[in-house]
């Protein structure tokens, strides 16, 4: 769509999909070149692999892919509107690239195994092993680290350096000198073998090999990308999800206000007339022209009770009709409805989120640049020495080698799936080791009410019987007359009355009044031959019959709406006889798990679409403080509020269900989902709570906080090895074999450190 900035000239936006990223750095070189082209404002999302891009309308949207591959990236135009409508299409052209990284993986680990085998038991060392292990780590050099070896180009080109650079010349170090040594030294002879030695002494290295470390080095480093990519690609599902919501067909009515034609929902325009049927999804947004019916929001606006909506009244697309037919006009249709708007609030806020990396990429960028030096300065230094090429480039090598993270590729992803399968167990689904960082600094948790506290399910409250009347008569007539109804709230009366007395009576004469109530006739279940004209709905509707309820009862009614229930009035011949009362249930473990949040050091906030007395009704009830207590939210609102809570210096976790949680949860610093909700919810959220029980919420906190810091624990040793072996291969003093039980070690310990999350125990 075109505009104009603020100098007046006419822009145009398009977001591109981008491909080859392999870090934040790369996002940013590509941000940095598209916003050197006159006119042109780019924001590039490495969790989307997007770039939003806004340029001047006299700029060819070519002239933008063109400049993303200068800088060594692919970048692709989004698909006409009339070839992939929901976008998705163009998803669906590109290659799997998770499916190849897998794939890659797989066949580097079976060829990695018996390598580093071979090198670390000499029991196994036959006459001829060395020529084995180099059949199987070649591959895993040259083909299962190629993504890092083009990486390490593109940034050589561009003059940067990043991790890919180093696990590439470490593992092209470490394969060219075994090859040097097997082919022109003496590691290639009959018999040779690398004794399991600790010792420490000076060697040409014309007789060791490095094979071990240059294909356990590329493997595990492919799982760590792996594991990485996984979680990466779900970042996408929210949108997609969330556009499913929407219906894919509509009844479009003709001139004649009676032919109906069902048309695919794109070729829907302003102004068309269509049908909603009970139990359909609403197209578009409109005003409803005709008929009146119970329409269930709850997915959009988070609101447990259904809208009653007639003649004039405004609906909203993706809603569910519960009750009539009903004729709508369209009045917004395409990218202009609430749905669709939503679509892009979830795009905005996962854009606007900041990225934590992980400490090893922030590292790299000082980390990397030194080790090269280190390792020329040491090359220069032996050559300058007088001890010969060999020696000289034996220890720089060695430098290389040490340097390459190793224990770095498992720190990360053991942990993370040591804890995720533990969260699994507990219910407790974490989508990615970005998450887990955002647990420590969490400080204020917003919980939304319908479906998160509560059940997101009206329940029977109260009877309230007149002076003289019988409150299990009230119940099961008004149950009897309901249960010819699909209203939630009539649900809720019907299923409380056969629960507690069993079959209900017969009904004649149903009818359904509109905006009021219902009213029939129901038999008496000790008499037969004794039936009741019964009236269940708003008082006015007995007043209608002079049916007025008296002083205790209208008192009853509305104190029941004060604390934040739904009252409806009962009446039968002639005399108003009761006051029945659903609510949305408080699930039971609420309040354990509110305790269990402040225990943990945060403020519980409570956040709802339902009006105030209900929401401090619940808060009281779970032990939140009333100031804690924001209700009358729209669905846009929700996202300020999450969003006013950053600006005062908050660290915010949001906990939702619905569709209108799917911003709040993707702008939250950390997202909680409960299982029990949308995928649209789920797929916007960093943590999902599969059994629906906000006391998960308090040990997936627990669990995320225990993994981050033994993922933190793993990085720091792995680091602390490769500081306290450079100095010795700088030295000249790395044996092989000390090398590979000091890589052996680091790695061994990070996985046992990691193990140890499956003693995780919730509460």
């Amino acid at each position: 769509m075109t505009t104009q900035s603020h100098t007046g000239v006419p822009v145009d936006s398009v977001e591109l999909a981008i491909t080859g990223m392999t870090c934040a750095s790369c996002a940013n070189r590509i941000e940095r070149k598209l916003n050197k082209l006159d006119g042109v404002t780019a924001t590039v999302n490495y969790a989307t692999e997007k770039a939003k891009v806004t340029f001047p309308e006299a700029l060819a949207p070519e002239e933008l892919v063109a400049t993303v591959e200068q800088a060594g990236y692919g970048a692709t135009l989004p698909p006409p509107p009339t070839s992939a409508p929901s976008g998705d299409a163009s998803a669906a052209a590109e290659p799997d690239t998770l499916l190849a990284l897998r794939q890659r993986l797989l066949v580097s680990a079976v060829l990695s195994v018996p390598v580093i085998a071979m090198a670390m038991v000499p029991a196994w060392q036959f006459e001829y092993w060395q020529w084995l292990s180099l059949t199987l780590a070649a591959p895993v050099v040259v083909w299962g680290a190629w993504p890092f070896h083009k990486a390490a180009w593109v940034n050589l080109r561009h003059g940067t350096t990043t991790m890919d650079t180093l696990i590439s010349l470490g593992t092209l170090a470490a394969l060219g000198w075994s090859v040097y040594a097997l082919f022109w030294g003496t590691a290639g002879v009959p018999g040779m073998t690398h004794p399991f030695e600790l010792t420490v002494e000076r060697t040409d290295g014309s007789g060791n090999i490095y094979l071990e470390a240059a294909a356990g080095v590329t493997t595990f480093i492919l799982a760590g990308r792996y594991f990485e990519q996984r979680s990466k690609r779900r970042a996408g599902a929210a949108l997609r999800a969330l556009l499913e919501l929407g219906a894919k067909e509509v009844a479009v009515l003709g001139p004649d206000g009676v032919t109906e034609t069902r048309v695919p929902i794109e070729r829907l325009t302003v102004g068309d007339r269509f049908v909603v049927r009970p139990g359909e999804k609403i197209a578009t947004d409109g005003s409803v022209e005709e008929g009146t019916s119970a329409v269930d929001a709850s997915m959009l606006t988070g609101e447990s009770v259904p809208v009653e909506v007639g003649p004039g009244e405004d609906v909203v697309g993706g809603c569910v009709n519960a009750g009539g037919r009903l004729v709508v006009r369209a009045t917004r249709v395409g990218g202009d409805t609430q749905l669709a708007q939503m679509a892009r609030l979830v795009e905005d806020a996962q854009n606007g989120k900041a990225q934590v990396q992980r400490l090893a990429d922030r590292v790299s960028g000082v980390f990397v640049p030194i080790v090269l030096l280190l390792s020329a300065g040491t090359l220069g230094f032996w050559l300058g020495t007088g001890n010969g090429v060999a020696v000289a480039f034996t220890a720089a090598v060695s430098v290389l080698i040490i340097a390459c993270p190793c224990a770095l590729g498992l720190a990360t992803p053991t942990a993370l799936m040591v804890g995720t399968g533990r969260g699994a167990q507990l219910g407790i689904l974490i989508k990615g080791p970005e998450v887990l960082e955002s647990t420590r600094a969490v400080d204020t948790v917003v919980l939304d009410k319908t479906g998160t506290v509560t059940t997101g399910q009206m329940r029977l409250g109260q009877v309230i019987p007149a002076d003289g009347e019988d409150a299990e008569q009230v119940l099961r007539l008004a149950g009897a007359l309901e249960d010819a109804s699909e209203h939630p709230i009539a649900r809720a009366i019907a299923d409380a009355a056969r629960d507690r007395t069993g079959a209900l009576p017969a009904v004649e004469g149903f009818t359904n009044l509109e905006g009021l109530g219902v009213q029939g006739v129901v038999t008496d279940t000790a008499d037969p031959s004794v039936s009741h004209a019964v009236l269940v709905g708003r008082p006015r509707l007995l007043a209608e019959w002079s049916q007025q309820l008296d002083p205790a009862l209208q008192r009853s009614f509305e104190e029941a709406q004060a604390a934040g229930g739904t009252a409806v009035a009962v009446g039968w011949d002639g005399k108003a006889r009761g006051v029945i009362v659903v609510a949305d249930a408080i699930k039971e473990t609420s309040a354990a798990a509110i305790r269990g949040l402040r225990d943990l050091g945060l403020r519980p906030v409570l956040l709802t679409g339902d009006n105030a007395a209900v929401a401090r009704t619940v808060a009281t009830e779970v032990g939140i403080d009333e100031a804690d207590v924001i209700a009358d939210v729209l669905p846009a609102d929700k996202v300020d509020v999450v969003a006013r809570l950053q600006r005062e210096g908050r660290v915010v976790a949001m906990v939702g269900d619905g569709v209108n949680d799917a911003p709040a949860l993707a702008q939250a610093d950390l997202g909680l989902a409960m299982g029990t909700g949308t995928d649209v919810a789920i797929e916007a959220s960093d943590l999902t709570l599969v059994r629906g029980d906000l006391l998960v919420a308090v040990d997936a906190i627990r669990l995320s906080r225990r993994t981050l810091s033994t993922i933190k624990g793993n990085l720091f040793w792995a680091f602390a090895y490769n500081v306290a072996a450079l100095p010795l291969a700088a030295a000249g003093l790395l044996n092989p074999m000390l090398a590979g039980a000091a890589m052996a070690f680091s790695s061994v310990f990070v996985v046992s450190n990691s193990l140890r999350l499956r003693r995780f125990r919730p509460g």
